[in-house]
């Protein structure tokens, strides 16, 4: 891959890096600095990158790699910010509970494999066998992941009151 294309293929995937970065961080400076870290070893990596298509791949398995280690690491020493506490007694708004806050949280108090399963099928919109390439796994462990994520999750939102609407 050339330089030229290299500009290109950042202009294209940036938000997609930041983007995988931030939902498996919940961070905005970690994953902007994780993003920044991305590019330049893919900067540094130009000469092994076959295409833009090689690149937009790699770019996915390296983001979804260091965000997984990240939060490893954030785990050992958690920091939470005054403004992240939650205020007692607060409850969601049973309306809003699907595409709110909520789930969100639910997302990611996720395991990091499945919650980058989840974020790369849901928010990326892959395919699960694009998952498993992405993320160097199993099809059959992605489809695990996504099948008892979403069970989870279902029964999460179940305890907390909110239902599923009807068809």
């Amino acid at each position: 891959m050339t330089r030229e294309e290299f500009h290109s293929v950042v202009q294209a995937n940036q938000a997609m890096v930041f983007s995988l970065a931030y939902h498996l961080l919940h961070d905005r400076a970690a994953a902007e600095e994780l993003a920044q870290d991305v590019f330049l070893s893919l900067y540094r990596s130009l000469d092994r990158i076959a295409s833009q298509e090689h690149a937009v791949f790699w770019l996915r398995k390296v983001t979804m790699q260091r965000a997984i280690d990240e939060s490893r690491r954030r785990k050992r020493r958690p920091v939470v910010a005054l403004e992240e506490v939650p205020e007692p007694g607060m409850r969601m708004p049973p309306e809003d509970a699907l595409l709110g806050d909520l789930l969100r949280r639910l997302v990611q108090s996720l395991p990091e494999a499945p919650r980058a399963v989840m974020v790369l099928r849901y928010q990326e919109e892959l395919e699960p066998s694009e998952i498993a390439q992405v993320l160097g796994m199993p099809l059959g462990t992605v489809k695990s992941h996504l099948q008892r994520s979403l069970a989870l999750l279902r029964g999460k939102l179940e305890r907390k009151g909110v239902t599923e609407p009807r068809r």
